[in-house]
């Protein structure tokens, strides 16, 4: 009779889920023969994708508790990693916040991409995104809320907020705005200040959408007052 032999899959496993449910790794695969003789384990992860995954753990945590009472100990507590590995990745917890920040942007302004086909007004409310669902509105606004609260205490954060924020972003409108204009779209002198017009037009209408009482359900509000400042640029730049 052969005699069966007990493993340590169940521990094994165990380890392997806690680090698939931050989004850093995943449960190990049973060796195969070559594994057993290779030395090491394979990479699971680039450093850029584990990068993004702290990050998008970190942005939890920075809500849950505020820039300021997050430490670096908790982000690498949360996501089930070393310090050692975190500071690898991050020297300190403002870059955590610049990468959340690089990451945010695109849930503002989804650019770059290709709207030459659409007519200016679409393209525009495609750009800055003013038909997403009120549950993916509340996520983005979460974190504009608490960096503008946090960047009035850590003159750092408004850098970033600058760097990788709002100047990355209206960079990206002026080149787009350029591009339209070539095409004879629209009629500008100066893509960077117009861009930096229509941003002041739109996420004025985003980030002050919070608190000023009650709405239509759906967001409907919000969309008609952005559709409204869509209207009134395009109507100064359409080239006549």
């Amino acid at each position: 009779m052969t005699k069966s032999i007990p493993t340590s899959r169940g521990r094994f496993l165990g380890s392997g889920m806690r680090r698939r449910d931050c989004g850093l790794g995943a449960a190990p695969a049973p060796q195969s023969e070559n594994a057993r003789r290779g030395r090491g384990r394979p990479k699971l992860m680039s450093d850029k994708q584990q990068a993004a995954a702290i990050a998008r753990q970190a942005r939890d945590l920075f809500l849950e508790n505020g820039y300021t009472r997050t430490s670096m100990e908790d982000i690498a507590a949360r996501c089930h990693i070393s310090k050692r590995t975190l500071y690898r990745l991050f020297p300190n917890k403002t870059e955590v916040f610049g990468s959340i920040i690089d990451d945010h942007r695109q849930s503002m302004l989804a650019l770059p991409g290709d709207y030459d086909e659409l007519p200016i007004e679409e393209a525009i409310g495609r750009i800055f995104l003013i038909d997403i669902d009120e549950e993916a509105h509340r996520k983005r606004m979460e974190l504009v809320h608490l960096a503008i609260v946090e960047a009035h205490q850590f003159p750092e954060l408004e850098a970033l907020l600058h760097e990788r924020g709002g100047d990355k972003s209206r960079a990206a409108l002026a080149e787009w705005l350029e591009g339209q204009a070539r095409r004879g779209r629209v009629d500008i002198e100066d893509a960077d200040a117009t861009a930096k017009t229509l941003m002041d037009m739109m996420f004025g209408a985003i980030v002050m959408d919070r608190g000023k009482g009650p709405q239509r359900p759906g967001g409907d509000d919000r969309r008609i007052r952005l559709r409204h400042a869509i209207r009134i640029f395009v109507n100064g730049v359409r080239r006549r």
